[in-house]
């Protein structure tokens, strides 16, 4: 098996049809709209108080205001001031995409994934559940998303190979990576740690409830993409190919074997992601030392790899360049954010919020805000784009109606990541199934029974979550 070229990838991407609005556009819209409101709704304010260094609405002391509204230039001024809000996630996400960005130049990851396909490429018992693993630790514990695109062309060919079929060896990929990695983000950094800092909780905290749906969530992905694997293996017919004839053998490379180096890369960013929990546990880091032991790693990472200084260098600016779109658009919600704030209209907001759920338990409360973050993620398919939007609106909202933060956090990753997987707005899931040569349609229909599952684990958790007051606040 060889590694698809960038060229190929570029043209089966530049292939995808567009779908739906520019997230930027969109986002534009919402702002000019929202600059408008504030004409017409009434202003309103709450009261905030300081509370063991959280910042707490009063519940109680909500008043209408005169109006201020936005003025045009205003409007365009607000821009810049949420770029200067976001700023300090902004900056991370690019410190990290330049991290990952050195930490892929190694090489290593890619020689991983190669390994375990000679390895195990015989033994779909063990393959199948081994391959979900990694890619759901890849978007569990780094966020990966779109770098994860290069494989499907490498599993792809691979699950023909074994006499299942292309739809195979994208779920693996696709659902390892989004429905059970990122989703669950025990410290992805694009969704948890974006909503946990605007939420002002600790970093990272409230581990112990994403590991276990983690573990639901791994073992349901396994058991529905094998008993599909071994479906079509008994009836060939019952597959979904894909651009690929079912007639075509691609031998896998049974005598690749990782180098030295590459395994000391890997075992590096092992240690990376022990110090990341230990750090936050025990020392509270917080987005910088986070930041900063990421690309302390992906530096050792490069030196193993033998990368000249250079390399390392174009390594950064390619991973940083890559977050580009996914860290303007937190600035260009937080813009949103900004211009509510100049118009009163963000207490006004919460005020009827809060009137119209406050009066419902707490669980169907929190029930309510992950579906409000599904219909949301149609809209912003951009998980850290997402958090800087909702998450500004929902913690208040949450101390409000009785929801704990950590609960509205996690409402708001599982209502972002479950989704991903089925809607036509998400670029990712496009890109991919242009590669793999999956019509939409035929996948919808195949995913949609996973999806539903998922809701449903979903709000089992969310009324764990708020029956225990998941927190820590």
């Amino acid at each position: 098996m060889t590694k698809p070229t960038k060229d190929y990838l570029n043209h089966q991407e530049q292939e995808t049809p567009a779908k739906g609005i520019n997230a930027f556009a969109l986002m534009f819209i919402v702002i000019v709209i929202m600059t408008v409101l504030t004409y017409i709704v009434p202003a309103g304010h709450y009261d905030r108080i300081e509370q063991d260094g959280r910042t707490l609405v009063d519940a109680n002391s909500f008043e209408f205001v005169d109006r201020t509204p936005v003025g045009l230039l205003q409007m365009f001024n607000s821009v810049h001031l949420g770029l200067m809000e976001g700023s300090h996630i902004i900056l991370f996400v690019f410190l990290f995409g330049g991290a990952l960005g050195i930490m892929q130049a190694t090489g290593a990851i890619d020689s991983f994934i190669k390994v375990v396909a000679a390895r195990f490429g015989k033994r779909e018992i063990v393959l199948i559940p081994l391959l979900v693993l990694i890619f759901a630790l890849l978007g569990t514990l780094i966020g990966s998303a779109e770098d994860t695109l290069v494989y499907i062309a490498i599993i792809v060919p691979m699950t023909m190979a074994l006499r299942m079929d292309a739809l195979t060896g994208f779920a693996i990929v696709m659902l390892g990576t989004m429905a059970t990695g990122f989703v669950t983000g025990i410290t992805n950094p694009f969704n948890v740690a974006v909503a946990q800092s605007i939420a002002e909780l600790p970093i990272y905290s409230g581990m112990g409830l994403r590991i276990a749906i983690f573990i639901v969530f791994y073992l349901l992905t396994v058991v529905y993409i094998y008993r599909h694997a071994m479906k079509v293996k008994k009836n060939p017919a019952a597959g979904i190919y894909g651009k690929f004839d079912p007639k075509d053998q691609v031998a896998i490379d049974m005598d690749f074997k990782m180098s030295k180096r590459h395994l000391l890369a890997l075992l590096v960013l092992l240690a990376n992601f022990i110090a990341l929990v230990v750090g936050v546990i025990k020392f509270g880091w917080y987005i910088s030392e986070i930041g900063g032991i990421f690309l302390f790693s992906a530096i050792i990472m490069g030196i193993i790899g033998k990368l000249s200084m250079n390399k390392m260098a174009d390594g950064f600016v390619s991973g940083a360049r890559e977050m580009v779109a996914g860290a303007l658009i937190i600035g260009i919600a937080q813009t949103i954010l900004v211009v509510t704030k100049d118009g009163g209209l963000l207490d006004t907001i919460l005020y009827f919020s809060a009137g119209l759920v406050g009066q419902l338990p707490a669980s169907i409360n929190a029930i309510g805000m992950f579906f409000m973050q599904l219909v949301i993620n149609f809209i912003v398919p951009s998980g850290s784009g997402q958090a800087a939007l909702t998450m500004p609106l929902m913690t208040p909202l949450a101390d409000l109606i009785g929801v704990t933060r950590q609960t509205a956090v996690f409402a708001f990753q599982m209502g972002d990541g479950i989704s991903n997987t089925i809607i036509p707005t998400s670029g990712v899931l496009l890109a991919g199934l242009a590669i793999a040569g999956i019509p939409f349609t035929q996948w919808v229909k195949w995913v949609f029974p996973y999806v539903l599952i998922q809701v449903g684990i979903t709000i089992i958790f969310l009324i764990i979550a708020q029956a225990t007051n998941y927190g820590p606040f």
